[in-house]
């Protein structure tokens, strides 16, 4: 019996990267029941699910983003009793469990594209995208990788190019094929009869490329945005009209929707990397037959300020009209948000916090963002990414947000793991440990569960509109409302205190977290460097 099909609407996912979260076996790398053994402090956190990074079979050239088998897990993740055994548990204690779904891409050890590769007659030859060179040999576009260089390779088999958008080992499948979607589909239904609650899309907009293999034109600015787009990458030199967001997709993510509801209460959350991604994200939320909520990268990237939050958060929602936004300010791809938004001090970290929180929307947190977590300074040597290590010195890639996560400041390794974890443990780090802000009820963690918990209890936040309104330099002020209820979130994103005016009939809201909280003199409200109040209309 589903009790609430649309759990998700208002939702906080706290998004776990296996590597790195805690090793049970300790052979130096995360793995599922490591998550299963951390299940109480996820619950702890007052958050309504988990997003897993993949587990799935995988030569693990991009970390599990290039999948061998759709339907089983890494040796090096456990097994699929495992991952049985974790939505049991994770059930029991009333958190749900979406799983990453690589769709757009496979690995190229995957035995389709083994097939696929064999030779241009075989069953799956078509399964992929494949192009003939030009006269001279060269590629077929001018499309450009995510991780640079060109989007295609040569294969001698077939004396043919192969499209693949992020690395050479990650070949794009071929959606065009209507077999590759009933297979995609059948896969994602392999793991709803498994009891998953959900699915987080990764580059769910890179399915279809042009059937004609059109250029794509230079980008009229190269500008920081999106999945890709940095301005020592060559890709964000193009803007990318023919090589994803393709017309197609949207056919596909309907039927895609129609299996879900087959399963009452499941949902999903597709990652938009896109040149008009808000747009886009408007284009696969509308109607309610396509994905259930999508995210952007609006917010994962260095901007940051009240004018940018209040101008990204009007233009989705103008854009959105009856879909649902999905916000984050970090993931497994992008700098910590402490480093990323120069953060000083936990009450700027509580600020961002209380913000995120209180948006329209549904929330996904990474892990250690909850702790405060800074971004981890690694040499050269201990680099695994592939991104970093192409683009080295210039951007050091992913890995300083997935270093192992600090559970304990006395123990080695953080008390990841018993052997030298996959990445080291950030020096920094361990005074942010879990242990020691378990133990200090000013910390960032014990502000992110206690307004989280306080938040389940405001439907205002939870389902409410939203509505910025006037307010001074640097600040934000937006109401919330949801069934004749209002709060007013007044929030200084500054280190100067400030005084804002709020609306007539407006008070003090009790019962709020202690960090929340301002001087009230009659409807002026003052509040200090990084202060947060949340009063009721």
């Amino acid at each position: 019996m589903i009790r609430n099909p649309d759990w998700w609407r208002g939702a906080v996912i706290y998004q776990v990267y296996p590597r790195s979260f805690y090793d049970s076996n300790g052979d130096g790398i995360g793995d599922l029941p490591g998550v299963t053994a951390k299940l109480d402090y996820i619950a702890s956190l007052n958050v309504d699910g988990i997003w897993l990074s993949p587990f799935f079979t995988s030569p693990m050239k991009d970390f599990g983003y290039d999948v061998a088998d759709y339907r089983n897990v890494d040796p090096i993740f456990g097994t699929l009793e495992d991952f049985d055994n974790l939505i049991a548990e994770a059930h029991k204690r009333g958190l749900k469990i979406m799983i990453d779904q690589v769709l757009s891409h496979s690995s190229d050890q995957h035995p389709w594209f083994v097939e696929s590769r064999a030779s241009r007659d075989n069953p799956k030859a078509d399964w992929y995208v494949w192009a003939d060179p030009k006269q001279d040999g060269t590629v077929p576009n001018n499309w450009l990788s995510v991780f640079g260089g060109p989007a295609w390779s040569w294969d001698s088999r077939r004396k043919q190019y192969y499209l693949h958008n992020f690395l050479t080992s990650q070949p794009d499948l071929n959606f065009h094929n209507p077999e590759v979607q009933d297979q995609v589909l059948s896969d994602v239904k392999f793991w709803l009869d498994r009891g998953v609650d959900g699915f987080r899309l990764d580059a769910i907009n890179f399915c279809f490329h042009d059937g004609k293999l059109r250029d794509n034109p230079p980008s009229e600015s190269v500008a920081e945005g999106s999945i890709g787009v940095r301005q020592e990458n060559p890709y964000a030199y193009q803007f990318h009209k023919y090589d994803k967001t393709q017309p197609e997709n949207l056919d596909f993510l309907k039927r895609l929707r129609a299996l879900l509801d087959q399963y009452p209460g499941t949902t999903t959350v597709g990652e938009i990397g896109d040149d008009h991604s808000l747009q886009t994200m408007a284009d696969y939320t509308s109607g309610g037959d396509k994905l259930h909520m999508a995210y952007s990268f609006d917010l994962l990237t260095e901007q940051h300020g009240a004018d940018f939050f209040r101008k990204t958060v009007n233009t989705i929602e103008d854009k959105l009209t009856d879909g649902w936004p999905c916000w984050a300010i970090g993931n497994h791809d992008v700098t910590r948000i402490a480093t990323r938004w120069e953060v000083t001090s936990d009450q700027q970290l509580k600020a961002y916090m209380a913000m995120l929180l209180t948006l329209r929307g549904s929330i996904c947190i990474y892990q250690g963002e909850e702790l405060g977590l800074t971004e981890a300074e690694l040499a050269y040597e201990d680099l695994v990414d592939p991104y970093g290590i192409n683009f080295w010195p210039e951007y050091k890639g992913r890995d300083g947000c997935r270093t192992p996560m600090v559970w304990h400041d006395q123990k080695a390794h953080g008390g990841f793991s018993d052997a030298q974890p996959w990445l080291p443990v950030y020096e920094n780090h361990y005074s942010a440990a879990v242990a020691l802000q378990n133990e200090d009820e000013h910390s960032v963690l014990e502000a992110y569960r206690t307004f989280l918990g306080w938040r389940q209890h405001q439907p205002a936040l939870l389902k409410g509109d939203i509505e910025f309104l006037e307010s001074p330099k640097n600040t934000l002020l937006y109401a919330r409302s949801y069934e004749g209820e209002t709060l007013f979130i007044a929030l200084n994103l500054s280190n100067n205190p400030v005084t804002i005016n709020l609306p007539q009939g407006s008070a003090q809201l009790a019962g709020t977290p202690d960090f929340v909280g301002g001087q009230w003199h009659g409807q002026e409200l003052q509040l200090g460097a990084w202060g947060v109040d949340i009063a009721r209309g």
